[in-house]
């Protein structure tokens, strides 16, 4: 990380992107397991940052075990879509959530105890949940199948790849000023282009599903990455920050990275139950 500090901005960008994108999809195709592995470790780093972010606004949430609540949610969903335990096991998740207000029970000196409480259930509903949800999509076809958690990351990246360089090279036409003074409607075109593009290249090689279900994720993940791009701003704006962390050189940290993927898993999963 400390080398990559020697180049500007954009190099730092595209190499921890070409880098980490390779790390992600290595291990998606290799092996449910490997798969299990990145996302466990993207899904706890990401969490850690969220109530770092919190802590940071002078709110107090229970870090660890928030933290603890989603890692054994996203362990629950994996091993329950795997098969390897009943899905009986969810119900596990209602009282580990109620010890959060028995938690805050031993801390007197605490001002607001309901509103650190919130916080704690805001990070893993806003961060856990989706992740844990990635699991139900990646197990969609009743076994792992790497295609559609492939499929989707390449479409979210595009969107992003898409969005950066037409807002760079073409943005005027502001598309939230009130949140993000950066993002442009041109920015927002050029993302859908390229995911719409990529969707169109996955359709033909990905059989896992139907090309009109492809084009429907597409879609789901243009307007959620735009969405959940807006969301995370909108933390950060409150608590008067530029980026979630210093984690990954280019981009921020964990939760400015995969901002789209929280707000755009939970409508893939709905989607790909439903229809």
């Amino acid at each position: 990380m400390i080398v990559l500090k020697k180049y500007n901005n954009l190099t730092q960008r595209l190499i921890t992107g070409l880098l980490g994108s390779a790390l992600i999809i290595f291990g998606v195709i290799f092996s449910e397991w490997t798969y299990f592995v990145i996302f466990f470790f993207i899904c706890i780093v990401s969490l850690w940052e969220f109530y770092g972010l919190a802590g940071l606004d002078g709110m107090i949430p229970q870090k660890t075990f928030g933290t603890i609540c989603g890692m054994i949610i996203f362990c629950l969903s994996f091993f329950i879509e795997q098969r390897s335990i009943s899905y009986r096991y969810y119900f596990l998740i209602f009282p580990l959530l109620a010890c959060v207000y028995m938690i805050k029970l031993y801390k007197k000196t605490e001002r607001k105890p309901f509103t650190n409480i919130a916080f704690t259930f805001l990070g893993i509903f806003y961060v856990a949940i989706p992740f844990a949800l990635l699991n139900i999509a990646s197990f969609e076809n009743g076994y792992y199948d790497y295609q559609i958690m492939v499929g989707c990351l390449f479409i979210l990246w595009a969107s992003d790849t898409g969005a950066y360089f037409a807002g760079t090279l073409f943005g005027k036409r502001k598309l939230f000023e009130r949140i993000s003074p950066k993002k442009s409607w041109e920015g927002a075109v050029g993302g859908a282009i390229l995911a719409f593009i990529f969707a169109f290249v996955i359709a033909r090689y990905f059989q896992s599903l139907a090309f009109w279900q492809w084009m429907c994720i597409a879609i789901i993940i243009i307007i959620g990455g735009v969405f959940g791009d807006l969301v995370e701003s909108l933390l950060k704006r409150s608590i008067e920050i530029k980026d979630s962390g210093d984690s990954l050189p280019g981009h921020g940290g964990f939760l400015d990275r995969f901002d789209g993927l929280l707000i755009s898993a939970p409508f893939i999963v709905a989607f790909l139950e439903i229809f």
